[in-house]
């Protein structure tokens, strides 16, 4: 009686697993279940779609910072030649010279202020459009999977992580964008995004 109790608990964990045979050879198998979850950080920033993106954005970042350190010397230098001249200047005068260069000295920090929360803005917007694009490869893994919800591992208190799905997705990713020229193969990163086929 014990044999045929333990071939009947076996049978019924295979058929709640139907997924399993689904999964393509070579690519890592997370344990099939209702839930699964992916680390969203990683999903962008190591894919070559999201590296690739990231890149330019830092591009400009490192650019303006260089404008930023410029324009400070330059400020710097224009303050250092207006107290110089105070001596010789009458109260009036120089006080018509200072209220100019403080009002300039506001009007650049608020113009690169603003540069600033525009390039964090687009940061932001590139990857929810990542996100958006990768959606229907994060379903496709998640209904081969037999899985009902997919949750961001940054939301999660605890979890296996046999039940994590993020590098089988950035493989995934990566070989969808490449494939429609999404990612030209010639300017993508070389470096493997992670452990693939």
């Amino acid at each position: 009686m014990r044999p045929f109790c333990m071939i009947a608990l076996c049978v019924g964990l295979l058929a709640a697993c139907p997924a399993v045979a689904q999964m393509s050879l070579g690519e890592p198998v997370a344990t099939v279940g209702p839930i699964l979850t992916l680390d969203k950080t990683r999903l962008y920033s190591d894919s070559r779609y999201g590296r690739q993106t990231q890149a330019a954005i830092d591009a400009e970042v490192k650019a303006m910072a260089a404008e930023n350190r410029s324009l400070q010397a330059a400020l710097e230098a224009e303050e250092a030649a207006l107290a110089e001249r105070r001596p010789g200047l009458p109260a009036a005068e120089f006080q018509t010279l200072a209220q100019a260069f403080d009002a300039k000295v506001k009007d650049i920090r608020r113009e690169r202020d603003a540069k600033a929360r525009e390039l964090s803005l687009r940061q932001e917007q590139s990857q929810r459009a990542f996100l958006q694009k990768v959606v229907p490869i994060l379903n496709q893994i998640r209904t081969e999977m037999g899985a009902e919800l997919i949750l961001d591992r940054a939301l999660v208190i605890w979890s296996s992580p046999t039940i994590d799905i993020t590098d089988l997705a950035i493989g995934r990713i990566d070989g969808a964008l490449l494939n429609t020229g999404t990612v030209p193969e010639r300017a993508a990163d070389p470096a493997p995004a992670a452990s693939q086929d």
